[in-house]
């Protein structure tokens, strides 16, 4: 016997359809990439994505075509999130940090056909654009008066782009689990793989990751997500912001400590997100300039590990750390660091303790931690062991992979991808390379730095090389990480 709900498909739209029609004048506030604020509100963004929807199907974007995006956090890379999703298409965020070897690397693996760019990465494709000959054209984001001359093909601006269709279009009505987001890791053991979202995994991370003991976010928020679009999905936030109503602050190119502090206070955030170095400006922005921050409450840090200085003094400004952890393929966010009750009535040092935690995961997101011998581990907060995870909003494999990533019974393997990162003053963490020569060879240094730095991104470059006489393994010939933590946590890279 089946229930008697709706059929009520989880799609992409809807999050911005409801935001429109319950949160319509909600103030959606950018630092524009030509200079100037802009300000708009949901509803004139669901209007104009839906234009860019049907812009894009006279183009002859059809269902499952990747459309590719390298732009900042704007106004007009949210229209552009809902109106491929909107179109039955695929957005695929370029991140536009990594070399260029690599962007053209997954430009072709993905099989992009259109590139939607900001102005700033105008010149970078139009370096790239002889190698990706299937990107047949190029909507820059701006409007005609600030369009640059270009070699791009088939280049035109945004605005006058939009304007050629005139939003007497619906929505396309694919199903729920087709694809909506393709989004590729960092390829630290190999090229990169690409990660597949779909619709309803897009809406069901959106609703589980918005949960009171998760982001907690509701419609007196102004949200302003620093972390780009172009990493992780955004963290979820273009979806999380607009179905709970709370109002979107988006920081354009301008990343710094004090252009961030300038928004957040013009525009009253209480809530933002991004990793730790780009907080590491705004506190040493706040620390030169004596200035408070008078309406943030709460900040998501991710992408490594939150130091326990940076925490402490977030909670001296009455901003509240939210550590959380997570990766490309579980939508992100897999686990946050919410205040259970059994752990409220600790002091301050004892909440601090908690808060270098990475917390527990959403409803949507279940865990295990298992040992070399494949038997499940206990959670002791002590025990080490591989950490699976598995639900609707973590991959099962890699696009055009000839193979699924998951486990014999079903769990991802979280630790496929390993580095080995040394404590560092500024970032955390840095690359340390351990290099074990073969017999009767020497190591130079810089001849391998030399080597590495043409073929990576530059953030990527190792701090320094260590040469070991052996790199220590498990039982089943994993590298030892712990061990190699412990060994070298006192190195900060070259002097």
């Amino acid at each position: 016997m089946l229930g008697l709900m709706q059929d009520w498909p989880l799609r992409i739209h809807r999050l911005i359809d409801h935001a429109a029609r319950h949160h319509g004048a909600r103030r959606v506030a950018s630092r524009s990439v030509e200079g100037p604020f802009h300000a708009t509100d949901y509803r004139t963004i669901r209007a104009r994505s839906l234009r860019l929807a049907q812009r894009l199907a006279m183009e002859g974007v059809r269902p499952g075509d990747r459309v590719a995006t390298m732009a900042w956090n704007t106004w007009r890379h949210i229209e552009a999130w809902y109106g491929i999703t909107g179109a039955g298409a695929v957005y695929h965020t370029l991140n536009p940090r990594l070399f260029p070897d690599q962007i053209a690397w997954i430009l072709n693996h993905a099989g992009s056909r259109m590139m939607l760019a900001d102005l700033t990465f105008v010149p970078l494709l139009e370096k790239l654009a002889p190698r990706l000959p299937h990107v047949t054209r190029h909507v820059i984001l701006t409007d005609a008066a600030h369009l640059p001359a270009t070699s791009l093909p088939n280049a035109t601006d945004y605005e006058s782009w939009l304007a050629e269709a005139d939003g007497d279009f619906d929505w396309v009505a694919v199903e729920e689990n087709a694809a909506a987001g393709l989004c590729y890791t960092s390829g630290t053991t190999g090229e990169p793989k690409g990660v597949m979202y779909s619709h309803r995994s897009n809406v069901l991370h959106a609703l589980a990751v918005a949960a009171p003991d998760m982001f907690g976010l509701a419609s007196a928020d102004r949200v302003m997500p620093v972390v780009p679009m172009f990493h992780a999905n955004g963290w979820c936030l273009p979806y999380v912001a607009p179905m709970t109503g709370a109002g979107l602050v988006l920081p354009g190119p301008k990343l710094d400590g004090p252009s961030l502090h300038e928004l957040m206070e013009r525009e009253g955030v209480t809530f933002t997100a991004a990793v730790p170095t780009v907080w590491l400006g705004l506190l040493q922005h706040l620390e030169s300039t004596g200035a408070a921050l008078s309406t943030l409450k709460r900040v998501v840090i991710g992408g490594s590990a939150c130091p326990r200085a940076m925490t402490a003094a977030f909670a001296r400004r009455g901003v509240r750390v939210v550590h959380a952890w997570g990766m490309t393929e579980t939508s992100p966010i897999g686990t946050v660091c919410g205040t259970k009750p059994e752990v409220a009535a600790r002091d301050e040092e004892g909440l601090l303790d908690l808060q270098e935690t990475q917390g527990f995961p959403p409803f949507t997101v279940d865990m295990r931690i298992v040992g070399d011998d494949g038997a499940e581990k206990p959670w002791d907060g002590e025990t080490f062991g591989n950490l699976q995870v598995k639900g609707p909003t973590v991959t099962r494999g890699y696009f055009k992979a000839d193979r699924d990533a998951l486990t014999p019974d079903g769990w991802f393997e979280t630790g496929d991808v390993a580095t080995v990162a040394v404590p560092h003053p500024k970032w955390d963490e840095r690359p340390l390379l351990l290099v074990v020569p073969k017999a009767g060879r020497e190591i130079s240094k810089q001849s391998l730095l030399d080597h590495i730095a043409p073929r990576v991104a530059r953030w990527w470059l190792p701090d320094d090389v260590v040469v070991v006489d052996e790199i220590p393994h498990t039982a089943t010939g994993k590298i030892l990480k712990t061990k190699l933590r412990e060994r070298f946590a006192g190195h900060f890279g070259m002097p």
